[in-house]
């Protein structure tokens, strides 16, 4: 019995092994009728990274409604946990560099509005109506959100961290 069950373990593995040799299907460079891609954008990547940046640029947006009022709660929660005896220091800090950023990047903000409104070579729908415009501004958009990013500078991470190791139970 066991010697009858090592031949037929043999067997399939041989099996398997010559499968696995041929090819299921042949591929010939010369039957595929599709074009090497040339480096140009189609209209529907165009399309796709111009609603990518419209969804971050709105999220940009929430983030900037009533930040005053997200501060001032963000103020309270140190002011507390200073008054129960916790060291707020790094987290006050952060919340100020965090503040002063925001101030600064608004501005930054409020100029990529009109590059929404205008834009070029898109409809109103988001549909590519002219391929070198569409390029054109989302180009322009990406170049202010860096800029965005670049002026926050971290600001953002570095006040969650600061209030995450606020939340941790003191030793």
């Amino acid at each position: 019995m066991k010697n009858m069950f090592k031949k037929m373990i043999l067997a399939v593995m041989t099996a398997a092994l010559v499968f696995a040799a041929f090819p299921a299907t042949s591929a010939f460079a010369a039957d595929d009728p599709t074009p090497a891609p040339t480096g140009e954008l189609s209209n529907a990547k165009l399309e796709k990274a111009w609603a990518r940046q419209l969804k971050i640029y709105n999220r940009l947006g929430k983030g900037f409604d009533d930040i005053d009022g997200q501060i001032a709660k963000i103020q309270e929660r140190l002011d507390e946990a200073k008054s129960n005896g916790r060291d707020v220091a790094a987290a006050q800090a952060a919340l100020d560099a965090f503040e002063a950023a925001l101030k600064s990047t608004k501005p930054i903000y409020d100029g990529m509005e009109e590059i929404v409104n205008s834009h070029e070579g898109f409809d109103s729908k988001g549909k590519v109506t002219d391929a070198e415009q569409a390029k054109s501004t989302l180009q322009e958009m990406g170049e202010k959100l860096k800029e965005v990013k670049s002026s926050m500078g971290g600001t953002g991470k570095a006040l969650r961290d600061a209030l995450k190791a606020l939340r941790k139970p003191k030793n």
